[in-house]
């Protein structure tokens, strides 16, 4: 039975021009999608006359639509961030002996890249590669990889839905004091709405606070990004 489906994840970033038609020319087909306000920060440069820099994002989805029944109506993206999971926790006892116990640690979500030398007034122009992860109001999850292109201050983006990413341990983060938490962390795609394979289009504004930052080699430290993102699969 084919299923039809386009409806909403928000990524964040730059990149191409002629991504409007794109977007919504998807979402007309898929029947959905959602509005992205969020913000990006940049480290350990961000876009300006540098060849290559880096980013971290998080953003809400707002205003969902899909032509899918029971699909969420908003949730949260984001890249690059250290996020706390349930881990199990190896703790060595005095006498060398150790245990397990359920806590808590935080795990870093890898960051997104960009190449580019683009200065001027909007330092929207190159491309960008990551690892998002939407957490919809449902509960469920989508981890997604995707590209971006851009030109001026408009972003479209490419992505698919993926199984998983492998978060690295932030060390020293374990909720129970000197125990051992796993080194890495797979965060899994749940979403029983949005499957693995599914591919994402967006189309976005990159909001520059200080344009003065884009020609300088340090770059823009962070940035607004408004648009309209959606994804979904024709089979």
């Amino acid at each position: 039975m084919a299923r039809r489906l386009l409806t909403t994840w928000g990524i964040t970033c730059w990149l191409v021009a002629g991504g409007y038609g794109a977007a919504t020319e998807a979402s007309a087909a898929g029947g959905g999608g959602c509005q992205l306000a969020g913000t990006a920060t940049f480290a350990p440069n961000g876009p300006g006359t540098a060849n290559t820099f880096g980013y971290s994002f998080t953003g809400h989805l707002a205003n969902c639509q899909s032509n899918q029944a029971g699909a969420p109506t908003s949730g949260d993206i984001a890249a690059g961030q250290a996020v706390t999971e349930s881990v199990p926790l190896t703790i060595t006892n005095p006498d060398g002996t150790t245990t397990t116990q359920q806590g808590t640690a935080r795990y870093q979500e890898p960051k997104s890249t960009g190449t580019g030398s683009i200065p001027g007034a909007s330092c929207a122009a190159g491309a960008t590669s990551g690892t998002a992860v939407t957490t919809w109001s449902d509960g469920g999850v989508d981890v997604i990889d995707y590209t971006t292109q851009s030109a001026a201050a408009g972003v479209a983006l490419q992505g698919t839905v993926v199984p998983s990413v492998t978060l690295a341990l932030v060390p020293g983060s374990a909720s129970i004091a000197g125990a051992a938490a796993p080194a890495s962390y797979v965060l899994r795609t749940t979403s029983t709405v949005f499957a693995v394979g599914d591919g994402a289009v967006g189309v976005l504004a990159f909001e520059v606070t200080d344009p003065t930052q884009c020609n300088t080699a340090s770059g823009v430290s962070a940035a607004g990004i408004d648009g309209f993102v959606g994804v979904g699969t024709e089979n």
